[in-house]
This record gives structure tokens, sequence and C-alpha cells, in this order.
């Protein structure tokens, strides 16, 4: 493994649990603890944790935090009226492609978190500040490396949480969805990317590995990015880098529902490109109706042209492959098309996102 890899907090923690470790956007992060399948069905029916510390906190401050924030995202962080209240968006370049996907928190009026993914944070910082300059906005823009960051995810995740913090339990569990409580450094917020009930905390590195192993005494289980990636695609949540980029615009990721088009007297970077942009693709799923398993990049055959799958797998929950495909505008729920797989084809039936939810099956077909 190369000495280059950046490494969390919790490595050790990963290599004493015989975590299977690999380059995950620069970061020496475990794959798995032995069993992928297992770790994805603990967070279905019980509870699972994530070393999410990879992912980059940016704090912002400064008398124009709101107005740079208003510019710089799709969505529009004026809807956030209550401290602890969160927000998903995209960040776009003019092109109206995505730069990164991302959660912003709002703490107070000068005061705002981002939490952006391990791979684009520096390009991200990069913008932000290139974006601040241009139009000399009073922010103050502060990665912050200091902080760990821990997901616990599941039906149990919560009552998990209480037998080791029983105040930040008691706190987040009446918090509806993209709230977060804040205690001292440590902030708890109700989100996830598993489709399961469960919280994300912030807290300082140095009190994560303690927070890690009372859990791991609890027996929650450690689950690595093996289990992350089908848990997400099950809940049809996109992936940075596979199912979206730069190149890439909301619409065409099945994101349009965080663009904020609302307040017409709101500039925002990309907007002009968005409101000018012909579609041309939609994100929808895909069910295999036989034998084999959907992967990135293989070609959808549809009556309206062919698409693409951009993230696939086989999954644990249903027992069979799903995927999350680019296909033409003309092709509707319900259609049957073709995935070439391996040379063959192979039918697939085009459903609605997401395929799982809370543990339970949610496929419509029809």
């Amino acid at each position: 493994m190369s000495a280059a890899l950046k490494r969390t907090p919790l490595y050790d923690a990963h290599v004493n649990a015989q975590a299977r470790l690999v380059d995950f956007g620069g970061w020496e992060m475990p794959l798995h603890y032995g069993s992928q399948i297992e770790e994805h069905h603990a967070v279905r029916q019980a509870c699972g944790m994530f070393d999410v510390s990879h992912m980059r906190s940016i704090d912002l401050s400064g008398s124009q935090s709101l107005d740079f924030l208003r510019y710089l995202l799709a969505n529009d962080v004026q809807k956030l009226k209550e401290p602890g209240r969160a927000l998903y968006s995209c960040m776009l370049n003019p092109q109206g492609g995505i730069i990164d996907d991302l959660i912003v928190y709002y703490f107070a009026p000068n005061q705002w978190r981002l939490v952006v993914n391990a791979a684009c944070a520096q390009g991200d910082l990069a913008w932000m500040r290139r974006v601040a300059h241009a139009k000399a906005f009073d922010v103050s823009i502060n990665p912050r490396q200091d902080l760990a960051m821990i997901a616990l995810q599941g039906p149990q995740a919560l009552e998990q949480l209480a037998r080791v913090r029983a105040g930040w339990a008691q706190a987040i569990e009446p918090a509806k969805p993209f709230t977060a409580v804040t205690f001292e450094q440590t902030v708890v917020a109700r989100t996830g990317y598993t489709g399961e009930d469960g919280v994300e905390i912030m807290l300082p590195a140095q009190d994560s590995v303690l927070l890690w192993d009372e859990l791991r005494a609890l027996g929650v289980q450690p689950c690595g990015l093996g289990a992350r990636d089908t848990l997400r695609l099950e809940a049809g949540m996109n992936l940075y880098g596979q199912d979206m980029d730069a190149l890439t615009t909301p619409d065409q990721a099945g994101l349009s529902w965080t663009v904020s088009l609302a307040d017409e007297s709101r500039d925002f970077v990309g907007r002009q490109a968005i409101e000018s942009f012909a579609a041309s693709g939609q994100m929808m799923g895909l069910l295999l109706q036989d034998k084999g398993v959907m992967r990135a990049h293989m070609v959808v055959q549809t009556a309206a042209g062919e698409g693409e799958i951009t993230s696939g797998t086989m999954s644990p929950t249903l027992g069979v492959s799903v995927a999350m495909a680019r296909l033409p505008e003309a092709v509707s729920i319900g259609q049957q098309v073709h995935v070439i797989i391996r040379g063959k084809s192979v039918p697939a039936k085009v459903c609605r996102l997401p395929f799982v939810r809370r543990g339970k099956a949610v496929v419509h077909a029809s």
C-alpha cells in the first residue's frame, strides 16, 4: 500500500479488525472486515457503523456567508430557517455540470458547514475560494482537518447510540431528517447514505477512536466501502464520479429536485446553463429479469435508443441484480429493455428509484 495514501484517525482500529484496506480517493479505507454481505444485512436489519472521516467538513463564516452560498449552490440555502437544519445540493460549474454533491448545515447567520466528497475536496476548496474571490464575498472558508466522522446506520442506530451517548441520542431522536444537534465540538446529524435511519457524527479526531471502540464493544458491526456501495445503490443514491461528474447536469443525474429556480432574482453558478439546457437522458432503475450482474458502463438497449448503466450490483436485500442507468427520455417505468452482459442480451425491467427503503423492497416496475 502506498505510503502517500491518507489515513483517518480510525486507521489502527481498521487494521486491528483485520479489514481489507484499499485506495479510495487517495485514502486508505476499509473495503470490508470479512463479509461484505453480512455488513450490508447488519445495516438493513440492525445497525452498522462506517468510518467516513475521509469526507471533508468545510466551515464557512463571515457577514456574506448566506449570499455566497446562495450564489455557489444550485439549491437555495435560504430555505434553512432554523439552526441545525441541513440541505442537500449540487455545486455546479458555469456549464451546469456537477462539480460535487454535498450537504450544507446552517448553524447561525454567519456560521455554516459543508460536507463534501473526499476525492473532490481539494478541487471543491479551490473552486469555492475562486468564486469567493471573483465576487469579493466577505466569507472565510476553513477546512476542518481536525474532525473525524462516523456514520451509525440502521433501524437500531439510535438505540445503540443511546447506550454510549445517552444525551446525544435523546436530543437527536425527535429531530427530523436533515437536522443536526451540536454538543460543543461535536455535531450529530440525522443524515446518512444507506436508505436507513441513523446518524452521522462529526467529532474531534481525538474523540473518534473511543466512540468507535465503545460501539464495537456493544457488537455494532463495522462496515466498509463495499457495503456502503450496495446500500446506497439499493437506496437509489448517486455516487460522485460514477453516476455523475462535471459533464453531468442535475437533470441527467435524477437530481433536478435539488435545483431551486423559485427565486427568479437569485443568480447562481450554472443557472443560465441549466435553464437553457435541452434534456438528454434520465436516471432510472433497472431490475434484471434473468441471471447475471449489471455493472457500470454496460450498454442498455431500448426501443428509443441506447442507454448506459452508471452503477450496478447484485442486491443483497432483493437477491437480484439492480442498476441505476441513464436512459433515453422516451423510456418509461415498466418497459422491458435489454442489457448487454458479456456479449449477451439480458432482459431487464425499468423501475423507479429507490429499490429499498428502511429495509423493505419498494421496487415499482409498473
